[in-house]
């Protein structure tokens, strides 16, 4: 198996250029590799997006999956590990999905270390409308929601999850592929909560590609008292002293959701549970 074999016919919609194409590609890669490895077969492989130019991502992926609400990432992810733990679940939210309407969502996400992959797709913009800030802007961005310039200071997703309780935590650039498919990869492994965080440039709205490429730097995980320092060296300005970390900050073993709340036991004492067709499910609740 390739990553082509991943393919759709959907016609891809994404700005020419767009930095998303490339997380497309490490996805995909990444996949097909686990499959290779006999960690997971094709059928397992599950996607949830949320809305925004994050989300056109599902239908660029022949795999199950299911649109959700601005910001409903976490919980449908939820509820597909619950009704079928044998699902390789991958959740994709941009950072307005993911930290403005779904903030709660992303909170206990990391909070319940539910057994599955969490991709951030953080370009400190809403693109798909034209241009406002999102709760990662710097301070002082201008943009159509802020003319005179974004009065507020930016949430750190990578310190939320490491203090939410999530049990794998990373941070890659978009244009670096082969670190991106690695840790991708190493993240679908992961038997809990798996959050990446992808530093995606939007090249129509906020094209900051030079400027993260010559301020990221490569880190080794630590302990969580590292990995908070690690995350904390870079508050998502765009001052020319800062460095931006990228890698794997944490990762650590903890119950999962799943297995605190006896999924598999349920489901191997109900092996004989109806199984319903889904034009059975339409005309129910329709």
């Amino acid at each position: 198996m390739n990553a082509n074999d991943f393919n759709t016919p959907v016609p891809n919609t994404w700005c020419p250029g767009c930095t998303n194409f490339m997380i497309l590609a490490a996805v995909k890669k990444a996949m097909a590799d686990l499959v290779n490895e006999g960690a997971c077969k094709k059928e397992q492989f599950t996607c949830v997006a949320g809305i925004g130019c994050h989300a056109k991502i599902y239908d660029y992926f022949d795999i199950n999956g299911f649109y959700g609400l601005h910001g409903r990432v976490p919980p449908v992810m939820a509820g597909i590990r619950l009704a079928n733990p044998n699902l390789k679940v991958l959740g994709f939210s941009g950072d307005g999905d993911a930290l403005a309407e779904g903030m709660a969502h992303f909170i206990h996400f990391c909070r319940y270390n539910l057994d599955a992959t969490y991709l951030l797709h953080n370009n400190q913009i809403f693109a798909l409308t034209t241009g406002q800030v999102t709760p990662t802007s710097e301070p002082g961005a201008v943009a159509k929601s802020t003319p005179h310039g974004s009065p507020f200071r930016p949430i750190n997703p990578v310190v939320l999850a490491l203090e939410s309780g999530a049990t794998f935590v990373a941070r890659e650039y978009a244009l670096d592929l082969q670190n991106l498919t690695a840790t991708l990869k190493r993240a679908m492994k992961h038997k809990g909560a798996a959050l990446v965080e992808i530093l995606q440039p939007c090249i129509t709205f906020k094209d900051v590609r030079e400027f993260v490429k010559d301020k990221m730097y490569r880190i080794e995980p630590s302990d969580l008292e590292g990995a908070l320092k690690n995350a904390r060296s870079w508050n998502y300005t765009k001052e020319d002293s800062i460095r931006i970390p990228v890698g794997v900050f944490y990762e650590t073993q903890y119950p999962t959701l799943e297995e605190k709340v006896g999924v598999k036991v349920w489901h191997e004492a109900y092996p004989e549970r109806p199984q319903r067709s889904t034009e059975e499910l339409w005309e129910r609740f329709k």
